[in-house]
């Protein structure tokens, strides 16, 4: 399992992940195993669609939580901000996942229409682990520098 805290968490840390795929003539399938495709064992899946033109979602960081996003249809980006840099990253095939780990804001973007993003996350939902104030987390992480 990962184990990256809080307090050092950068940008660098969210990767894009290469989820399998099997490809056939009928269509292409992605299977993902706890611990093997997902660096973690997931505990939590959710899913946002029928995001309206020009929304945003996201907008939090977690204290512990680690999660996989994924674009299971259409795009959107995903801003990945650690309180020293942040960065974009588009995402529009099933088969890529984004990894983000604990002490990262983030803020989903530029929904494509139909789109759904399929969530995977290391623990089931707890208020006590968002920060929703982004005065307040760039505090935390400065405080932690």
């Amino acid at each position: 399992m990962l184990k990256i805290d809080f307090k050092s968490s950068t940008v660098d840390d969210c990767k894009l992940l290469n989820l399998p795929r099997i490809q056939t003539k009928s269509g292409s399938i992605t299977s993902l195993n706890n611990s093997v495709d997902i660096p973690f064992d997931i505990n939590r899946v959710y899913y946002l669609y029928d995001v309206p033109g020009g929304a945003e979602r996201g907008g939090h960081a977690h204290y512990d939580l680690y999660q996989v996003i994924v674009a299971a249809s259409g795009s959107f980006d995903v801003i990945v901000d650690d309180g020293n840099n942040q960065k974009t990253i588009s995402l529009n095939r099933p088969y890529h996942g984004l990894l983000i780990v604990p002490g990262i804001w983030r803020e989903l973007i530029n929904f494509s229409s139909g789109s759904t993003c399929l969530v995977m996350a290391s623990a089931t939902y707890s208020a006590s682990d968002y920060i929703r104030d982004i005065q307040m987390f760039y505090s935390l992480k400065s405080k932690n520098s």
